[in-house]
């Protein structure tokens, strides 16, 4: 990974609209809603659904939501998704209609589930079962971190999968799965094709979103202060992206 820019807000999005058609692919946890110490302890603003569909509207439906979560563990928090989404890190992408593009998530072998549970008993740690994957999140217990990336590497490599990193929290997850191919996906189908793409996130997943959308002649806008990046943008933090997306 090469170091961006990443030093100054994004411009105003109706701006960006005013040279052309946008796109927007929003990450969830640490980009739309605060983190939590555990996946079901967030807290989503009221009504952020229906405000999604404003978003989407105004952009004739190119907005997408792409998440390391399940689309059905984030329609549990904030109800029916009203536009597109990739959840599962991309291995379930499906069209604002629910339209499922491509084979959809792969489930992990039970074996391989089992020795996460079994790490993550014995380690103090929260496992979280996935439709596309496990993940060990070490945020109550951050000195096991790197024992815990070592496992689920070890673990994934053994098995041929492959181990993600994010913010106090180590996925095992299918090879295929990643924000950058969600992205590419969308950007072949209408409405998003031919758009300049976007896409806001906070954690090292979403630096392969951004890889995509800077190919597409767009950009990535990072949330937070994580300094390294290739994303060309920076907001501070989640309520500057409510602001810049006018919810």
């Amino acid at each position: 990974m090469v170091s961006g820019t990443a030093t100054g807000a994004p411009p105003p999005l109706a701006s960006l609209m005013g040279e052309g058609p946008v796109s927007l692919f929003l990450d969830f946890d640490g980009t739309l809603v605060e983190l939590a110490p555990g996946p079901d302890e967030i807290k989503p603003r009221a009504g952020l659904a229906s405000e999604l569909g404003v978003v989407s509207t105004r952009l004739d439906g190119r907005c997408a939501i792409v998440s390391g979560r399940g689309l059905d563990d984030i329609e549990k928090h904030i109800g029916p998704l009203p536009v597109a989404g990739a959840g599962s890190h991309g291995s379930d992408v499906r069209a604002a209609d629910g339209t499922q593009l491509g084979d959809g998530a792969i489930g992990l072998p039970a074996a391989i589930e089992q020795r996460l549970r079994v790490f993550a008993a014995d380690n103090a740690l929260d496992y979280e079962h996935k439709p596309h994957g496990g993940a060990l999140h070490y945020r109550s217990n951050q000195e096991a971190g790197p024992a815990a990336h070592a496992f689920a590497k070890q673990l994934a490599d053994e098995n041929g999968w492959a181990a993600q990193s994010g913010k106090c929290v180590v996925e095992i997850v299918a090879k295929s799965a990643n924000k950058g191919a969600a992205v590419r996906a969308f950007l072949g189908i209408a409405p998003f094709a031919g758009s300049r793409p976007f896409f806001l996130g906070d954690d090292l997943t979403d630096e392969a979103g951004f890889a995509a959308c800077i190919e597409a002649g767009g950009a990535g806008i990072l949330i937070g202060d994580r300094e390294e990046t290739i994303a060309t943008y920076r907001l501070p933090n989640v309520t500057s992206v409510h602001e810049w997306l006018n919810l």
